[in-house]
């Protein structure tokens, strides 16, 4: 502007000094000096004009930013982070909680025993948290073609407070909810396969979770299948601690093979004490669970082994597997009142196959065998060794909802303990039972979705397998309302309570809606 301003003087100084001049010039001459100035004034404004108009130029470009100075999310539909260099994280979690209603089903009254189940026996409605968790997992990249791999995930008590478990039925020193409470690890992944040490689901569990469409829910095979003794903890479906393990490399295409070993870790030459750095027995439960003596007698072992191999036709429509796991020297001296005998290995092994016969139906199948290898004069009370199978069926009603369907049976085992309305131990019991379950399930879209089921145990008259175990916050199971057993030296008598009481033979129902959400 003030560019202008001068050359508005400029023109008015030059128009004066033409007026004073000579009166003798030439006319002519005036007038053409005069257009010149008024030309080379107008050419300045122009580009004044234009400058003003052009935007402004931006500064040179710096060198350009190191790599891993700054942290990115990296494309894709997981929440993972890079920063742009040797390192990868990524956070993931699966939140499921469900309203149920559920019933027992046991006999008002047993004339076999005489008496009365304690409590509330009948429907019960309840606000479950199902399989619930958050972690993060991530790499350190060693090289072109090593990662350091590591995993820290804790399970999360949504609608209950977390804290150890002490039900009239379960007790548990473990904290569930606590930082790293589920497969944690830290390994190494190399182009022979990846190993890693720390905690996670065996290699048996992980075999067949995919054949299970109703993980979580009330229908869950964990139920029948693994589940060696019908109740809370299912055997050789769990998370084994203090672990070692390998899986093979990605390069073997359709081939899958994974190893693990968990040594004890016990100073018990019975296992009967929890193992070193733990706070609860091997196998599930606190010493002295269900009213019994302070030991980890009721399934504590020592070393557990584990391997599953898996197969995938090229089409990826048929998937095949074979698993086998062993626990050594499995404690239950609790079940014959300190019986040395009674401490023996505990195995398993199944075989299954998932078939998809169509783009919107899929086949799953699986057979087990559990058994127990303990002396011929113990198989009398024998309730851990039988076999069992699992058929289920998913069938896509359009892009976002499906319906399921599965059955699981348990055929009888040799022997069986006395339960409180079978008072006496013998051998071939009608221990057997069936799982029937329901459910149908509607994506609201890729994380968000919604559930509803139903599922039905029905056991035989020695039988008490029960509903919803393995993962779900709350289990329907045998037993009643009768108070855990306690003792308080200070008061007469020092025992009060009978401690919980199991019924067999109970027609276990639930229905189950629920939402969930996985990221």
């Amino acid at each position: 502007m003030k560019k202008l301003i001068a050359l508005v003087f400029a023109l008015v100084l030059g128009t004066t000094s033409v007026a004073l001049a000579d009166d003798a010039s030439d006319t002519k001459a005036q007038i053409q000096a005069l257009q010149a100035q008024l030309d080379a004034v107008k050419a300045q404004l122009d580009r004044l004009q234009a400058q003003q108009q052009r935007p402004p130029a931006r500064p040179a470009p710096g060198p350009p930013a190191e790599r891993g100075t700054y942290i990115q999310k990296k494309p894709g539909d997981a929440l993972t982070f890079t920063n742009g260099g040797s390192d990868e994280v990524t956070l993931y979690g699966n939140l499921d909680l469900s309203i149920d209603h559920t019933t027992k089903g046991l006999q008002k009254f047993y004339p076999s025993s005489g008496d009365t189940p304690i409590g509330n026996t009948s429907y019960q409605s309840a606000v479950s948290t199902n399989l619930s968790y958050i972690g993060v997992r991530g790499l350190h990249k060693l090289g072109k073609k090593s990662n350091v791999v590591y995993q820290l995930e804790t399970q999360l008590d949504i609608s209950s407070t977390a804290g150890t478990v002490y039900t009239n039925s379960n007790n548990d020193n473990v904290v569930k909810g606590a930082l790293t409470s589920r497969n944690s690890f830290l390994g190494l992944s190399t182009p022979i396969g990846t190993f890693r040490v720390g905690k996670t689901d065996a290699p048996y569990k992980n075999s067949t979770q995919r054949m299970n469409p109703f993980s979580g829910e009330l229908g869950d095979y964990s139920v029948i299948m693994g589940n060696s003794g019908g109740d809370n903890r299912v055997e050789f479906g769990t998370r084994l601690d203090h672990a070692i393990w390998y899986d093979s490399p990605a390069s073997w295409g359709p081939v899958t093979l994974s190893l693990l070993v968990a040594p004890g870790q016990n100073r018990s030459s019975d296992n009967g004490i929890t193992a070193s750095g733990e706070v609860g027995c091997a196998g599930g439960n606190a010493p002295g669970s269900g009213a019994g003596a302070p030991l980890c007698n009721d399934g504590s072992f020592s070393s557990a082994y584990s391997i599953a191999g898996t197969w995938t036709n090229p089409n990826k429509r048929f998937y095949w597997t074979g698993a086998y796991e062993i626990h050594k020297s499995v404690n239950r001296m609790g079940d014959l009142a300190g019986d040395p005998r009674d401490i023996g290995d505990e195995q398993a092994w199944k075989t299954g196959f998932q078939w998809q016969v169509s783009k919107g139906t899929t086949l799953n199948a699986i057979y087990e065998e559990l058994q127990r290898n303990i002396p011929v004069a113990l198989q009398f009370q024998n309730e851990r060794q039988r076999s069992g199978y699992w058929f289920a069926l998913t069938q896509n009603l359009d892009r976002n909802s499906n319906v399921n369907f599965g059955w699981a049976h348990a055929n009888a085992s040799p022997g069986d303990l006395p339960q409180h309305n079978t008072p006496a131990a013998g051998a071939n019991p009608d221990n057997s039972a069936n799982l029937y379950t329901i459910a149908y399930k509607h994506n609201l879209d890729r994380h968000f979705s919604w559930y509803v089921d139903w599922a039905l145990t029905l056991n035989h008259p020695d039988a008490h397998y029960d509903l919803g175990a393995g993962g779900r916050g709350l289990t329907t199971d045998c037993h009643d309302g009768s108070p855990i057993t306690g003792f308080d030296p200070t008061v007469t008598p020092p025992v009060s309570g009978v401690g919980p009481r199991c019924y067999t033979g109970g027609r276990l129902q639930g229905f189950s809606s629920g939402l969930k959400f996985q990221f």
